[in-house]
């Protein structure tokens, strides 16, 4: 956002990883009938209070199957919320999804995926049975859920004696537990060369954009201007002017903004059925900043409620309070990552409850910083990928149009407090980062990014500027290499 040198603002989210698990099977053979068979991996791949998100991949054990569905029953009262790569029923604890047209054909050997959010209440089972087009996945999840041990799977004896399984009685054959692991983390080969963004059209003039997936599959982005003006898009590309987050204003800021109504750096999520919205007020130059929060039902213009003052800051600390992400851990505990410039990026325990900032663990702790360059790091932005948080930011100076020299950069860790280091081992507090995205082309300063995941993989929203001064909207797809490390294609 701005920093005691004279720039601008940026922010987004990320998500967190709660539970794990992966449901197994065995081959199904009938007679007078083709060979049908089925593994199924169901993947919690985050949780929060209220809701979750799965990942569910169908792996095609038999003969090629043209159009699937699928089917389960959940067990402790969960329901879909909002599906990708397919369409889903439910009629109760039942629920059936089928093929989005594009992914209806499984090859023998074949596999394909479909991602949910879901509600639950007190419990979070993983499924123990599937079936695919009315046959069984045969079997218990082998790497279960905690509250669910592997189990062995028994089937009547056949007349043929196949490898790899034990007679143990007169009519019973018993095969030993699956052990299939959770689905593998996708690589791909970086290309040689920065891409151009993807093809965008509409209100594309953006500043530090934010992005979230609605239930119903469509887009809202946010972007710093007078009252936060917002976006939409039904399918990533072509976008809207959608209004403003605050149409009659938000007097609560004008005392860090100097009475302007340009606010900074929104950071949107979907989280317990509603919109989480956390936004910054400053002025350029200026170390008088704060953050505050605002929820809505449904996102749209004029819904917004304001929930509060987050945190502020001023020359009696070492930070500057703009550019807020929120994150949620592996755990459910909410954060927020935030900062420009001064010390760098810092990081503060929130109340999930509130979103507001947590009064029993007060701890700014200290992520990222940049000893040279004047300080120049802001915007981050924390997504959790296979095991690691990804702490995404942007180096350099922003807001200078064609003279922008903002970069993005990223560096991981285990824990989603750090300490995050670089592809090279250098600690991000002093001063690492690896670059995924520079000026190329006629694309000049990208940063502010966003990632999101999506049903064509991961993808990274940001700015960037051209010739004229101009900021545009940027969207790319986001690869992992085979070391787990980003890059932009």
């Amino acid at each position: 956002m701005v920093d005691r040198m004279g720039r601008g603002a940026r922010g987004l989210v990320a998500i967190a990883v709660a539970a794990v698990a992966t449901a197994g099977a065995v081959a199904v053979v009938t007679t007078a009938r083709a060979a049908v068979g089925c593994r199924v991996d169901y993947a919690i791949i985050n949780q929060w209070s209220g809701g979750f998100g799965a990942s569910v991949t169908i792996n095609n054990l038999g003969d090629p199957v043209n159009g699937w569905r699928l089917g389960w029953a959940f067990e402790a009262g969960q329901t879909i919320t909002q599906l990708w790569n397919g369409t889903f029923t439910q009629a109760g604890a039942q629920v059936t999804v089928s093929d989005a047209g594009y992914n209806g054909t499984l090859a023998s050997g074949g596999s394909t995926n479909v991602g949910f959010n879901g509600a639950w209440n007190g419990s979070n089972p993983v499924p123990s049975a599937f079936t695919l087009n009315g046959v069984a996945c045969t079997g218990a999840p082998a790497t279960a859920s905690p509250s669910r041990p592997p189990t062995t799977t028994t089937r009547p004896a056949t007349t043929t004696t196949r490898p790899g399984t034990t007679t143990t009685r007169p009519g019973t054959t018993t095969r030993p537990p699956t052990t299939t692991s959770p689905p593998a983390c996708p690589t791909r080969t970086p290309p040689p060369a920065y891409p151009n963004p993807g093809a965008v059209s509409g209100s594309t003039g953006a500043h530090d954009p934010t992005v979230v997936k609605t239930p119903s599959g469509s887009y809202l982005v946010a972007v710093t201007g007078n009252n936060l003006p917002l976006r939409t898009s039904g399918n990533r590309t072509s976008w809207s002017n959608a209004g403003v987050v605050w149409p009659g204003g938000a007097s609560w800021t004008t005392p860090y903004t100097g009475g302007s109504a340009n606010l900074w750096a929104p950071d949107l999520s979907f989280r317990n059925g509603q919109y989480w919205l956390y936004y910054a007020a400053s002025t350029f130059g200026s170390q008088r900043s704060a953050i505050f929060l605002a929820t809505s039902p449904t996102g749209a213009s004029g819904s917004w409620t304001h929930r509060g003052l987050v945190i502020e800051s001023s020359s009696a600390v070492n930070y500057n309070a703009i550019d807020p992400n929120l994150v949620v851990d592996q755990q459910g505990q909410w954060w927020l990552v935030f900062g420009s410039f001064w010390t760098g990026i810092k990081m503060i325990r929130l109340d999930p409850g509130t979103g507001l900032r947590s009064i029993s663990d007060t701890a700014v702790r200290a992520v990222a910083q940049r000893p040279s360059a004047g300080g120049a790091v802001e915007a981050p932005n924390v997504y959790f990928r296979c095991g690691f948080y990804y702490l995404f930011v942007s180096f350099d100076l922003c807001c200078r149009g064609a003279q922008s020299t903002y970069r993005i950069m990223v560096g991981r860790s285990s824990s989603v407090t750090g300490p995050y280091v670089d592809r090279n081992g250098a600690a991000l507090t002093a001063g690492g980062g690896t670059q995924i995205l520079a000026t190329h082309d006629a694309v000049i300063g990208p940063g502010h990014q966003a990632v999101i995941p999506d049903v064509d993989g991961d993808v990274l929203f940001y700015h960037y500027y051209t010739s004229s001064g101009a900021s545009f909207l940027g969207i790319n797809l986001l690869g992992w290499d085979s070391a787990g490390w980003p890059f932009v294609f």
